[in-house]
């Protein structure tokens, strides 16, 4: 049984889709605390800062002003400390090279954003659950791409 609330970390440059990501997750009935960041440089600064609290999973846009999600998830995966992180790739981009690229470089689960409200709370209660560790352990391309 869970006690402590699970610690998720947002990075998205648009503040609408902070906005109803942090909404979904209020509505979502399980214990988390939800961070945002504005961008990749932010994010890293986070995830680098002394005596940081690691999220539980983190959902990384790949579209970002000043360092994009791909230079943040190359960066995450060359980090010792961080290299174990789960990573939720958060796009609306759905393109095969994309998601190749994501998945060669060590993303855990491909989400394409929803369109609407209802699908993406779905989505993230899906991705909330999931076991990763091992989910992880038995990555593959088929696994990969969480299908909504």
């Amino acid at each position: 049984m869970q006690h402590d609330p699970l610690f998720i970390l947002l990075a998205d440059d648009d503040e609408d889709d902070r906005l109803f990501f942090k909404e979904a997750f209020d509505e979502i009935k399980m214990k988390t605390k939800v961070h945002t960041v504005n961008d990749g440089v932010e994010l890293m600064k986070y995830l680098n800062s002394k005596d940081v609290v690691l999220p539980h999973i983190l959902f990384l846009d790949l579209n970002m002003p000043l360092k994009s999600g791909l230079e943040c998830l190359k960066e995450i995966r060359e980090t010792k400390a961080l290299k174990d992180l789960s990573v939720a790739i958060y796009s609306t981009s759905g393109s095969e090279e994309d998601i190749e690229k994501t998945f060669v470089k060590g993303a855990n689960v491909y989400i394409k954003k929803p369109n609407d409200f209802s699908t993406l709370k779905r989505v993230l209660s899906e991705v909330i659950s999931i076991n990763w560790q091992y989910h992880t352990s038995g990555l593959n391309k088929e696994n990969f791409l969480l299908s909504i």
